[in-house]
């Protein structure tokens, strides 16, 4: 679409009921992101409230029509996904604007193919817009969804804000305080609870009508007593209201301005320390809910595994929606269950799962098919559940493996039956995933209450159980060691098939690298990508094959939030090493010497064999040395002429194995343990540098 355009969404799918619309974008430094929001709009308009503005601190609503479901990396940055229930959207909502805006008033123009996407309920692309002339803006509206005679209609807007956030919400009737860099969460975050009970009197609503902020409506979701709402809405806070007195009478003024609303984004829950174990020795090993020492076969932990997740995620509704919103289901209420028998033809065919959620009388239904350890999902299994779905009106088949999906390259294949109306979405989750999206729920976000977090706790502990059978990606494929050898005896020849297979096996081991260094750290970790813009995929691939044929080389980055520049690895297979490293930027001022030393003394635990190499101006190769050495003659990493120093990079070289399994040498367990290993005693001893800095440091680089 073109900007200003317009177009009935009925016209384009039978399944507009619920959509997903996409927001993407990608960074030349890889730093550049941004965060959407969602305002519902009356007839004037304006929002109802401040509760119509969905940010990250309001994510959701309570009746499930609007969902933020978070961001995902993406082949060249990354993509945030809201859901939006057009059929449940109140009618007295108008329209529907979708937006976004940068972190500290950063400018779009720093982004790199800003683009809108809208697909229907079965995943089906409807349409897109892309942002192409954006400049100082630091906010945009990308579109609307708007209300003609009882349709809902798209607008491409690309409308720009020099005011960020701010200017954005305060032209639809929003007040806020654009403090995200805040220490605090906002005083209207955490309001006191009342001293004592009394007859409930007001609900939320009712605060928030009175001038009780956006906080107010979402925590306070039981009536309150009038004292307490009186209290709430008053800027005399917290002194005493007389029962049975007038509120009017009291000292608090008559009138009372509404609360602006506070963005600061909120602090995630740290984990506590671990208790200490009252066990006499270490061998004594804890009760679990799900024990998995007893598994004898693929079928037993396929059959356990199914039913471990399907179970959590019907009593922990954070998790279960976590892992659904995804893939289009509602916020209603799930159950799930095991081992169902559905007709198909003369036969019958048993689903390892199925996945159904109510809300408002109509029911989303999904068929799951697990998988554990190496085994490989069967196209013509997925086929037949593809075509019960379509045949009984379900809308999703979902697989469950320890593969994980690539962009352009889908983990099996179906074919889709052009005769049947109703379309199944097909979709794909790694038990990395599951286990990523566990670990920051209860160890880093938080959850409704310690028996939701022992319940996650258990099934962490079952999901990285030796026997469960769902460690992630664990095979590097068949290709891997005909690859290896072609490469040792310099026989690899460039067009073959089989180091496609390779460069895609990396891949997936890259990505699943980000989701459990991400789980851990509590922190968005993704790939970056180096393609051109509009590369296929495919193509990529095809030209990082033919890069291993010439040097038998594997090449990855990844983007760590709050580090100082992008991690990158190199699998040296000729040499069986692993070279991971990161460049830092050289200070704006100062002398080289002092920038040299105070770099070294931030490396102070590193590893002493850990190299730092000076980054000079152009092409020009700087002094290098140990750390070891380097502590003792910091002088000797100055240039001898007079090139400028630009930055350093830092890097660890570690010997990999080559085969697969769970063997210590084994190349998966050796790219784990080495970026752990530089992350933890390198890169997280390094200072961030400030946005200036950063950009002057690409600039130089590239």
């Amino acid at each position: 679409m073109i900007k200003g355009a317009n177009v009935g969404l009925a016209s384009l799918s039978e399944t507009t009921g619920s959509v997903i619309v996409s927001l993407s974008w990608s960074s030349p430094s890889g730093e550049g992101d941004a965060d959407v929001s969602i305002l519902l709009l009356g007839a004037n308009g304006k929002v109802r409230s401040n509760g119509d503005f969905y940010f990250y601190n309001n994510p959701a609503a309570a009746d499930g029509t609007v969902q933020l479901l978070g961001p995902a990396p993406t082949e060249n940055g990354s993509e945030d996904r809201i859901q939006l229930d057009l059929t449940a959207i109140p009618g007295e909502v108008d329209r529907i604007i979708i937006a976004a805006s940068r972190h500290q008033r950063a400018q779009f123009s720093e982004l790199e193919n800003i683009r809108l996407a809208l697909t229907d309920g079965s995943g089906e692309s409807l349409l897109g817009f892309s942002i192409a002339d954006a400049n100082t803006e630091s906010a945009f509206v990308f579109g609307e969804i708007y209300r003609r005679e009882e349709a809902w209609k798209f607008r491409a807007v690309g409308q720009g804000y020099d005011s960020g956030l701010a200017g954005l919400a305060t032209d639809y009737g929003i007040e806020i305080d654009e403090d995200d860099d805040s220490d605090q969460d906002g005083e209207a975050c955490a309001p006191a609870e009342p001293a004592e009970p009394a007859e409930p009197a007001a609900s939320a609503a009712s605060a928030v009508e009175n001038g009780g902020g956006l906080a107010v409506e979402m925590v306070m979701a039981t009536p309150l007593p009038q004292a307490a709402v009186v209290a709430l809405a008053s800027p005399l806070a917290g002194v005493p209201v007389q029962r049975g007195a007038d509120p009017v009478a009291a000292e608090a003024p008559a009138a009372v301005p509404a609360r602006r609303l506070r963005t600061a984004k909120k602090k995630v829950t740290l984990p506590k320390a671990p208790k200490v174990s009252l066990a006499e020795n270490e061998a004594w090993r804890a009760a679990r809910l799900f024990p998995a020492s007893s598994l004898k076969s693929d079928r037993e932990r396929e059959m356990r595994a199914t039913s471990v997740l399907l179970s959590v995620m019907t009593q922990v509704p954070e998790f279960g929606r976590r892992l659904t919103a995804a893939f289009g289901a509602p916020a209603g209420r799930m159950e799930t269950f095991t081992e169902v028998s559905l007709p198909n033809g003369d036969t019958s065919k048993r689903p390892d799962g199925v996945i159904r959620v109510e809300r408002a009388g109509k029911l989303w239904t999904a068929l799951v098919e697990t998988k554990t350890n190496g085994n490989a999902l069967k196209s013509e299994q997925i086929q037949d559940y593809m075509d019960i779905a379509a045949r009984r009106g379900y809308e999703a088949v979902i697989t469950l493996s320890n593969d994980v999906a690539l962009e352009g390259s889908s983990p099996v294949e179906v074919k889709t039956d052009g005769r049947l109306k109703h379309k199944v979405a097909l979709w794909h989750l790694s038990w990395a995933e599951v286990t990523h999206q566990a670990q920051l729920l209860i160890r880093h976000e938080g959850v409704r209450n310690e028996a939701h977090a022992w319940l996650l706790q258990e099934l962490l502990h079952y999901l990285q159980h030796e026997n469960s059978g769902c460690h992630g990606f664990q095979n590097m494929g068949p290709a891997w060691v005909p690859v290896r050898h072609g490469i040792d005896e310099e026989t690899l020849s460039p067009g073959d098939p089989r180091t496609v297979q390779v460069v895609e096996s990396w891949e997936r081991l890259i990505r699943q690298v980000c989701l459990r260094l991400g789980g851990e750290l509590g922190t968005k970790v993704v790939p970056v990508q180096r393609a051109k813009r509009g590369t296929d995929p495919q193509s990529r691939r095809a030209q990082l094959a033919g890069r291993l044929c010439v040097d038998g080389q594997l090449h990855a980055e990844i983007r760590v939030e709050g580090a100082p520049g992008n991690l990158a690895i190199v699998a040296d297979l000729r040499m069986g090493r692993l070279r991971t490293s990161i460049e830092v930027p050289a200070p704006e001022q100062g002398y080289p010497l002092t920038w040299v030393k105070k770099l070294l003394k931030q490396l102070g635990e590193a590893p002493a064999d850990l190299h730092v190499q000076a980054l000079l101006d152009g092409e020009a190769v700087g002094p290098r040395g140990t750390l070891e050495r380097l502590r003792r003659e910091p002088g000797d990493l100055l240039p001898r002429g007079s090139e400028r120093i630009t930055g350093f990079r830092l890097s660890l070289s570690r010997g990999v194995g080559s085969t697969r399994g769970n063997a210590e040498t084994g190349f998966i367990r050796g790219v784990d343990a080495a970026v752990d290993l530089f992350h933890a005693g390198v890169v997280r001893q390094l200072e961030q540098p400030r946005p200036a800095q950063r950009a002057k440091a690409v600039t130089a680089r590239d």
